[in-house]
């Protein structure tokens, strides 16, 4: 049975999915705002969560950072009124796996919590993962990405990546030099390959060039229509 973390402020939702959930096997633990599903989180170590952005006391973007220091693997499900494009891609970046826009179907969010725990016990991931990309080391545990001479130097010039960067860089060190598939990758980490989510994924390829940039021998290029591939 999954044992599944709801932080909803609205009462009457946080009630309704609640038992709905219950009905259907799920183990559910409800938690009224951020704070308390932080605290809620640190004693439960749940298997997923489901989260509204807009909380009082700690909205969901902050607690979703906040879990993500020490934990990159528990699937994140947001719910949300905000449609804008920003809004959800903040939410990506900030660890979420996933989200429901307001008002929703039960169904499409019980579909939503099977696969994203599906997907999540069959993940083959190593727990320690150091990569050397040219000039920087990437590491995948830390979502830090540093260059080579600044660290020797004890510069400190670190870029900490946003929890989705990370999946995709760690993703394209192990197919280094090849073709790393879009669709794969949009169904492995954002659950589908439509064209929203691609392009969501174009925006966080187009921020790891960025920080990859003052290494010339470092490319992240696009394979047109089919994927990307990392050349180091």
């Amino acid at each position: 049975m999954a044992n599944i973390l709801l932080i909803e402020d609205e009462t009457l939702l946080g009630k309704i999915v609640k038992e709905s959930l219950e009905v259907r096997g799920f183990d559910m633990h409800l938690a009224a705002n951020g704070h308390e599903g932080l605290m809620m989180y640190r004693q439960l170590n749940p298997d997923l969560i489901v989260m509204d952005i807009m909380m009082p006391e700690m909205d969901g973007i902050s607690l979703a950072k906040e879990i993500r220091r020490n934990d990159k693997r528990i699937p994140i499900i947001f719910l949300t009124a905000k449609s804008q494009t920003a809004d959800v891609v903040k939410g990506f970046e900030s660890g979420g796996n996933d989200y429901l826009k307001k008002p929703f179907s039960m169904d499409e969010l019980i579909v939503r919590i099977k696969e994203l725990l599906k997907r999540n016990s069959i993940s083959t991931a190593p727990e320690v993962q150091i990569f050397e990309i040219g000039n920087y080391v990437f590491d995948y545990n830390k979502q830090c990405l540093s260059r080579k001479n600044d660290s020797e130097k004890g510069k400190g010039d670190d870029q900490l990546l946003s929890h989705r960067e990370a999946e995709i860089l760690q993703r394209l060190c192990l197919r280094r030099n090849q073709v790393l598939e879009r669709k794969g990758v949009l169904t492995d980490i954002w659950g589908d390959d439509n064209f929203f989510n691609a392009r969501s994924m174009d925006v966080f390829i187009s921020k790891l060039r960025n920080y990859l940039k003052e290494d010339p021998e470092v490319q992240i290029i696009n394979i047109r229509g089919v994927g990307y591939k990392l050349i180091c």
